[in-house]
């Protein structure tokens, strides 16, 4: 059974950092994509970053563009999300998740398998 669990998220100071780990496992088919996505009280879903598993490329949302790094380790089966320079509007529960489609765009549609989510909260 496909399983992604998140780690990582806690409370920091605006202008801190935290890293986020997403543990992927019992996937018996291949996935083109693993992303990053949050979810804020009251708003939708958004697609943070994504990292394409064939050649290894990386996309991001204009928000968090020079601040955020998706990163992976394929020994461990685990993707990373460094989060740096936080501030308030970054608060949200982040999941991830991962999708069959060779797309950048980040669609919440498109991923078939999503984490728990872990929440991240930026206040002083």
């Amino acid at each position: 059974q496909a399983q992604l669990v998140e780690s990582g998220g806690g409370l920091v100071q605006p202008g801190g950092s935290l890293r986020l780990s997403c543990a992927a496992s019992g996937f018996t088919s291949d996935f083109a994509m693993i992303g990053w996505f949050r979810q804020a009280p009251g708003k939708e879903r958004e697609g943070v970053s994504c990292l394409s598993i064939n050649d290894g490329n990386t996309y991001y949302a204009h928000s968090v563009e020079g601040r955020f790094t998706i990163s992976r380790d394929n020994a461990k089966n685990t993707v990373y999300l460094e989060m740096n320079s936080l501030q308030p509007e970054d608060t949200a529960v982040y999941y991830c998740a991962t999708s069959s489609y060779s797309d950048h765009i980040m669609r919440v549609y498109e991923y078939e398998h999503w984490g728990q989510g872990t929440q991240v909260t930026v206040s002083s």
